[in-house]
C-alpha cells in the first residue's frame, strides 16, 4: 500500500509548470496524470509538453477522473476557495499554495470539509524544507542564542520594482494580490515554526505603485493591493519582532533573519534577487565572538538540487504530503498552518485599517467558531 503511485491532477499551469509538475513527475510515489487550463488547448499543449495523459477545462472533470487520488492547486488566490472546495467535496486529497484564500472564514472552512472529508491537505510552506532554514530552526531549538531579545526580518526583493510591470491580478487586493499575501503569507508560518506564536501586531501596508498598464488596451489602472508591509509582532513569550517586506526595492538586500539573544546571534539570510530559495547562509556568534558561517550538515542537504531553488524544497512538502496520506493524516504543515497564516494577514490589513495593535486570537478558538 505504501508503495503504490498516487495520481496527482495540477490545477494551475503558471507556478505549476515551473515547481509543481517537475516536483510531482521528480517524486518516486507521485505520478501526475491530469492537467487543468480553463481554455482547453492550453491545457492540451501543457499535457503534451510534459507527457501527461489527461488534460481538461474544468475542474469537475478533473476530479471525475478514476485515476485522479490528489490534486495540486497552484491558480491565484481569490480561485483557491473554489477550487479547493470542489477537490475536497469530491473525496481528493489536497496540495494547496499559499497564501490559503481570501480570508480566514473561508480557511477555516477549507480546514473542516478536509476534516469532515477525511482527507489530507497540505500547504506550501516550503522554508520549512529548505536545508539552511532547517539547521537554523535546530540551533534555536538547541538555545544557540539563549533568552531571545529580538527578530528582525527584512525580505526586500524587486519583482514589483518596475512600475511599467503588466497590472493583473497581482495589483487587486479583492483578488488576493499583494506583498503581504504573497511573502507575509510565509513569514507569519516560519515566525511560528521558529520562533513563537504572535500576541498581538501592528501593520502598515503600502501602495507605492498606484496605477499599471492593463496588458491588453495599454490603459493605466489603479493597484490598490500592498506592495510594502511594516510589521510589529509581539510574540506570546514576550520577544519583539520587526518585518520589512517589499516586492518594489531596486537591489533590495534579499530575504535576511537576524535572532539576537543573551546567548548569542544568529543570521540567516539570501541576497539572490531572481530565487527564493537558492542563496541561503547562516551566520553564528556565541558570546559576542564576531560573526562566522555556519556549516549546513549533510543530512539536512537536498539530495539533488535544480536551476529552480524552489523544486527541490516542493518534492520535500510532497513527500510530507505523501507521508500524510500514507497514515491518514495532514502533517505538518497543514491547513492548520494555513488557517494560522491567513488570520495574521486578516489582522494586519485591520491593523492598517484602524491604525492601531490588534490581538491575535488563539487558533484552536478560532478552528471551533461556528
Amino acid at each position: 500500500m505504501t508503495n503504490s503511485s498516487i495520481g496527482v491532477a495540477v490545477v494551475g499551469t503558471g507556478f505549476g509548470q515551473k515547481v509543481h509538475i517537475p516536483g510531482l513527475q521528480a517524486h518516486h510515489r507521485t505520478q501526475v496524470v491530469a492537467v487543468y487550463h480553463r481554455h482547453l488547448e492550453k491545457a492540451q499543449a501543457v499535457a503534451a509538453t510534459h507527457q501527461i495523459p489527461h488534460a481538461c477545462s474544468t475542474l469537475e472533470a478533473i476530479v471525475a477522473l478514476p485515476e485522479v487520488q490528489a490534486v495540486a492547486i497552484s491558480t491565484p488566490p481569490f480561485l483557491h476557495y473554489d477550487m479547493a472546495t470542489v477537490v475536497l467535496q469530491a473525496g481528493k486529497h489536497l496540495l494547496l499554495e499559499k497564501p490559503t484564500t481570501l480570508n480566514v472564514r473561508e480557511a477555516v472552512d477549507l480546514y473542516r470539509l478536509a476534516q469532515d472529508q477525511n482527507r489530507v491537505a497540505t500547504m506550501d510552506f516550503e522554508f520549512r524544507f529548505v536545508p539552511a532554514w532547517q539547521r537554523f530552526a535546530e540551533l534555536l531549538a538547541e538555545g544557540y542564542v539563549g533568552e531571545k531579545r529580538l527578530i528582525t526580518i527584512n525580505w526586500l526583493v524587486s519583482g514589483r520594482a518596475d512600475a511599467s510591470r503588466p497590472w493583473n491580478w497581482y495589483a487587486r487586493k479583492d483578488q488576493g494580490g499583494g506583498a503581504l499575501g504573497a511573502i507575509g503569507s510565509h513569514v507569519f508560518d516560519y515566525v511560528a515554526w521558529l520562533f513563537a506564536p504572535v500576541r498581538r501586531l501592528s501593520g502598515r501596508l503600502s501602495t507605492t505603485i498606484p496605477v499599471r498598464p492593463d496588458p491588453t488596451t495599454g490603459e493605466m489602472k489603479p493597484v490598490d493591493a500592498d506592495d510594502t508591509c511594516c510589521l510589529l509582532l509581539e510574540l506570546a513569550d514576550g520577544t519583539p519582532c520587526q518585518a520589512t517586506l517589499s516586492a518594489v526595492t531596486y537591489q533590495g538586500r534579499g530575504h535576511w533573519i537576524e535572532v539576537y539573544g543573551d546567548r548569542g546571534t544568529l543570521v540567516l539570510g539570501s541576497d539572490h534577487q531572481t530565487d527564493y530559495v537558492h542563496g541561503f547562509r547562516l551566520w553564528g556568534s556565541s558570546a559576542g565572538q564576531p560573526l562566522s558561517e555556519l556549516a549546513i550538515p549533510d543530512r539536512l542537504q537536498f539530495p539533488q538540487t535544480y536551476s529552480d531553488g524552489r523544486i527541490a524544497p516542493f518534492i520535500r512538502v510532497v513527500d510530507r504530503w505523501v507521508q500524510g496520506i500514507d497514515c491518514g493524516e495532514s502533517l505538518t504543515p497543514s491547513l492548520r498552518e494555513g488557517v494560522y497564516s491567513q488570520l495574521l494577514m486578516d489582522l494586519t490589513h485591520e491593523s492598517n485599517a484602524t491604525n492601531a495593535w490588534v490581538e491575535v486570537p488563539d487558533l484552536d478558538q478560532v478552528l471551533e467558531r461556528s
